[in-house]
């Protein structure tokens, strides 16, 4: 009996083994995991299960069940949780996405552009899969071309400096000949400073705007978010201003900017 209930444990453990190695599984694949394993409990117990009366009188086989009905229990546990999880996140996702292009659309109103012109089309956070080599980007330094270094160096020295126009001309050569650099997000928040410094906040909005729904997973981003937040705010978009300073303490409780959102916030009454 206690060799079955080895092999048991094994059947059971070596499904979350290979899953826990596999960080790119969604939460769909794990709620099927958990669905699979399930199946795989309750075949256990049908083995387990004797069809005749044994002359011998043991309390094993009652043990084995009753920890296959606690292991149940925390399936189907888990799956609720797995089932709860992955509404929640789809529910933040929509809300981001919503406030995002309402956000675009006053932006461009307040530019003056034609709002039939934007373009909706893209959900917030888009279809970026999570591989290993996001994951060392992440955490790592990150790799920088040829230069690139140097280029932003200088860039962020002119903005240091307040010569906020060259700032610009060289961030925007920066993005040009650095298209996949992992420093844009930051670039864009340079705009948006050197653009504040030129007094034009409507234009430094719309970078820090820009900075955010782009690299949203960028170390920069609750940033960016404050910054657009601080943004609308000085246009006269009060309310906008409050939501998106929410937000950023709604995405990023941990982050620095969290707190800075919160006093903000509470300056400005907000509800």
């Amino acid at each position: 009996m206690a060799k079955c209930f080895t092999l048991i444990i094994g059947l059971l453990v070596a499904p979350i083994f290979v899953f826990a190695q596999d960080n790119t599984n969604t939460l769909a694949d794990l709620r099927q995991d958990l669905n699979v394993l399930y199946v795989e409990v309750l075949k256990l117990r049908r083995e387990l299960s004797t069809t005749q009366s044994s002359s011998i009188k043991t309390n094993d086989n009652q043990s084995v069940l009753a920890r296959i009905d606690s292991m149940e229990q925390e399936l189907r546990r888990l799956t609720a949780e797995t089932e709860r999880l992955e509404f929640k996140v789809d529910r933040v996702v929509n809300d981001g996405t919503n406030r995002v292009r309402d956000l675009e659309y006053r932006l461009v109103e307040l530019e003056g552009g034609d709002v039939s012109k934007i373009d909706f089309s893209t959900t917030l956070g888009g279809d970026l899969e999570l591989t290993s080599e996001n994951t060392v980007s992440a955490t790592s330094e990150p790799e920088l071309a040829i230069g690139e270094k140097a280029d932003y160096e200088n860039a962020q020295t002119a903005l240091l400096e307040e010569r906020f126009e060259d700032s610009l001309i060289l961030l925007e050569r920066f993005l040009e000949n650095y298209p996949d650099s992992p420093l844009s997000a930051s670039v864009i928040i340079a705009k948006g400073n050197a653009y504040e410094g030129l007094g034009e906040i409507k234009k430094a909005a719309r970078a820090y705007l820009n900075s955010f729904s782009l690299y949203e997973d960028s170390s920069v981003a609750p940033e960016a978010l404050t910054l657009l937040g601080n943004a609308l705010v000085s246009l006269g978009q009060t309310d906008a201003g409050c939501q998106t300073l929410a937000q950023v303490i709604m995405r990023f409780p941990d982050s620095d900017y969290s707190l800075e959102a919160e006093e903000i916030m509470s300056e400005l009454q907000c509800p």
